[in-house]
């Protein structure tokens, strides 16, 4: 019978091969730390050519698989269940930086896929979305344009927030003007040369007039909106995941404006029991706790920040799957920065 023994893996995107950090157990022979062959993409390998303790990421779930016997074991579930939390007191600046500027001139909002060979990002100024590819995942110093957009203005003038569901099928879009989250369909994941507008809209007017950001929990049956009229997270329930149709307010906010007058963006760790806001008038990235994850009503202040010395305007942020990378957009120089977050 096989028996799967660990406790961490501390690899998981890019290169190189999986670290237990208390080795691995395969069929009963303790290898200690084993160094199987790393694979991944949207196609599981034929177990009949793959050896024993190799592994898979699987880009389109976000999942782990390890070969054992002849069949392929989960270890970690959809949805990104490795578990990390970021101490914002010890992210640095890798001074690596990315312009957008060829391409929009107020950039708001970025996103990125799965296994971050894609970026995304929205703009005021053209009125659209953008696409790019890393060569290296998550490294912005190997960024290009893809020369593909989609124009977002039919739906809302001023476009901020940007948000992608895990599979890559689905994509929203916050409008300042209209005061609307929108849904886009992608007919191939995360390629945007295949969105089109779902005629999908949830008005959230009612809770701010500003809202600038999107943000969704693993499975899409939580959403967020950041609004800069009231300085404050919304919460809202899907009651099936992703589909902004079943969208509805928990008439649950959180008030950030203790700490920011003007929050542009929130990101959430893997479980959600950690919040971070980043806001333009502190030009501070803010750390949250949440006793009991993605539940606004329990999050608090862990007076815990850091300063983005080489932004001037962050207007949005995002982490690698990991956790191990943090960028910010910058609304005033138009560039996407990159820091290590020291896991």
């Amino acid at each position: 019978m096989s028996e799967l023994l660990t406790t961490k893996i501390t690899d998981r995107a890019g290169t190189g091969s999986p670290n237990f950090s208390q080795g691995l157990k395969i069929s009963g022979t303790d290898s200690g730390l084993l160094a199987p062959t790393r694979t991944e993409g949207a196609t599981q390998p034929d177990a009949e050519t793959s050896s024993n303790g190799d592994t898979f990421y699987d880009t389109a779930n976000d999942t782990y698989d390890i070969l054992i016997g002849d069949a392929w074991v989960r270890v970690i579930g959809a949805g990104g269940a490795v578990s990390w939390t970021v101490d914002l007191s010890n992210v640095t600046y890798d001074s690596v930086s990315f312009s957008v500027s060829a391409q929009e001139g107020g950039p708001s909002g970025i996103a990125f896929n799965t296994d971050g060979t894609k970026m995304y990002m929205v703009g005021t100024s053209s009125d659209s979305v953008h696409q790019y590819s890393l060569s290296t995942a998550f490294d912005m110093s190997t960024a290009s344009y893809d020369s593909v957009s989609i124009y977002v203005s039919s739906q809302d003038t001023v476009p901020y927030g940007l948000q992608f569901s895990v599979d890559g099928t689905k994509m929203y879009m916050v409008g300042l003007a209209n005061k609307g989250v929108y849904q886009y369909s992608l007919s191939t994941a995360f390629d945007l040369s295949t969105a089109s507008y779902s005629s999908v809209t949830l008005s959230v007017s009612a809770q701010d007039a500003s809202p600038v950001s999107v943000q969704f929990n693993t499975d899409g049956t939580k959403m967020y909106m950041i609004g800069i009229n009231g300085d404050s997270v919304y919460q809202y329930s899907l009651s099936t995941g992703f589909d902004l149709s079943t969208a509805s307010y928990d008439s649950v906010t959180l008030s950030v404006s203790s700490q920011d007058t003007s929050p542009f963006d929130i990101s959430f760790n893997t479980d959600g029991t950690k919040m971070y806001m980043v806001g333009s008038s502190s030009d501070r990235v803010h750390q949250y706790s949440l006793s009991t994850g993605f539940d606004l009503s329990t999050a608090s202040y862990d007076s815990v920040s850091v300063v983005l010395t080489s932004v001037s305007a962050p207007s949005g942020i995002e982490f690698n799957t990991d956790g191990t990378k943090m960028y910010i957009i910058d609304n005033a120089s138009d560039n996407v920065y990159q820091y290590s977050t020291g896991l």
